[in-house]
């Protein structure tokens, strides 16, 4: 799943990301690119819960 999260802008929103996701699914590949806000996210878990806890951690993210 390709997501876009406008306010993914450096180092630190992307280790929170990062961190909202592997709460949810600790298996999860996840690779992200904070100048182009976008997140790519390989996992076990529902998109759902996935978009859940990245807005509960402030990132809401767009498809």
């Amino acid at each position: 799943m390709q997501l876009h999260i406008e306010n993914m802008t450096c180092g630190g929103c992307a280790r929170g990301v990062t961190k909202a996701i592997k709460d949810v699914d600790p298996e999860a590949n996840i690779v992200t690119d904070p100048p182009n806000r976008s997140v790519t996210v390989e996992s076990s878990a529902a998109p759902g819960l996935i978009v859940s806890a990245l807005e509960k951690a402030g990132f809401p993210p767009r498809q």
